[in-house]
């Protein structure tokens, strides 16, 4: 993690996961000892987002940054002026969480001055059972999109393929078959291979220090 960029840019279809990796990953780099800044840009999906669970994320030292109007029962596609704040200044490590689809990636537009080469990074979540990511060809085209819209280049692969509290060993090693399609095809690298902190130790050694064991934060107990 520590050789990622200091903005990441987390992106993902639908059902994908990307809130809950960004989660994840931002609780991780604060137990690192990291300055954190979890923006949810997530103006599409009004389900799971890292905002509701601010509360326990700030307990945790992370600043989080959602919606521009704030109030019970609110909730209007609107961006916080914030965000400016963890993209301009470096001593934040700065995570977006960015709508799942390319009108979502939308929202990026009116930062991309921030997002300069070798200053970013931005990480394609893929879950290889959602019918809309599930071949090489599905993945390349939503890529170029989100790319096309967010005006920044994506840098990395995430595999996340998972079936949420049912998700197996198979099910990550068949995303991790796909990402390796797509990393070939495209010249991406393969950043991590996400699973659940009980399948660890059900996974080849094939997967190396790529593995990123996650808790589901975004999931109520009572949820499957």
């Amino acid at each position: 993690m520590d050789k990622d960029k200091r903005i990441r840019i987390i992106i993902g279809h639908y059902g994908s996961g990307k809130t809950e990796f960004s989660v994840n990953y931002a609780v991780k780099l604060s137990q690192m000892g990291k300055k954190v800044a979890l923006a949810d840009l997530d103006v599409v999906n009004l389900y799971f987002r890292s905002r509701e669970k601010a509360e326990i994320l700030e307990d945790m030292g992370i600043k989080v940054i959602g919606g521009a109007i704030k109030g019970s029962g609110m909730d209007l596609p609107a961006i916080s002026g914030e965000v400016l704040t963890p993209l301009q200044d470096k001593s934040y490590q700065a995570i977006l969480d960015v709508g799942g689809n390319p009108q979502g990636a939308r929202t990026l537009g009116r930062y991309h001055s921030y997002f300069k080469d070798g200053e970013y990074d931005m990480f394609f979540v893929l879950n290889a059972n959602r019918p809309e990511t599930q071949t090489v060809d599905q993945v390349e085209e939503y890529i170029v999109k989100i790319q096309d819209v967010a005006r920044a280049k994506v840098t990395g692969i995430i595999n996340n393929t998972h079936l949420l509290k049912s998700t197996s060993a198979e099910d990550v090693m068949r995303g991790y078959n796909l990402a390796k399609e797509v990393s070939t095809r495209t010249g991406l690298p393969i950043k991590y291979n996400v699973c659940l902190e009980t399948l660890v130790d059900e996974l080849p050694e094939e997967l190396g220090d790529n593995v990123f064991p996650i808790k589901l934060y975004m999931r109520e107990e009572w949820m499957l």
